[in-house]
C-alpha cells in the first residue's frame, strides 16, 4: 500500500459510519496478522537458505542510512 492509498484509507475511515469503521478496523488487523505470518515464513526460509545473517546485516546498514540521513 503506497502513501496515497494509506491517506485515502484513513480519510475513508474518518467518513465511514460505525459499522464500516469496525469493518475497516478488522480488515487492518487481518492485514497485520497476514504480514506477521509472511515475515515469520520469510525468516524461516532465510534461515534455511543461510542468508538470514546477510539479511540482518543489510537491514542494519539500511537503518544506519535512514537514521543518519
Amino acid at each position: 500500500m503506497n502513501e496515497e492509498d494509506k491517506k485515502a484509507f484513513l480519510e475513508d475511515f474518518k467518513k465511514a459510519d460505525g459499522s464500516t469503521k469496525l469493518d475497516m478496523w478488522y480488515y487492518a488487523l487481518e492485514q497485520e496478522v497476514i504480514w506477521d505470518q509472511m515475515l515469520d515464513e520469510m525468516s524461516k526460509i532465510a534461515k534455511e537458505l543461510g542468508v538470514d545473517k546477510k539479511l540482518d546485516e543489510m537491514a542494519e546498514e539500511e537503518m544506519k542510512k535512514t537514521s543518519s540521513g
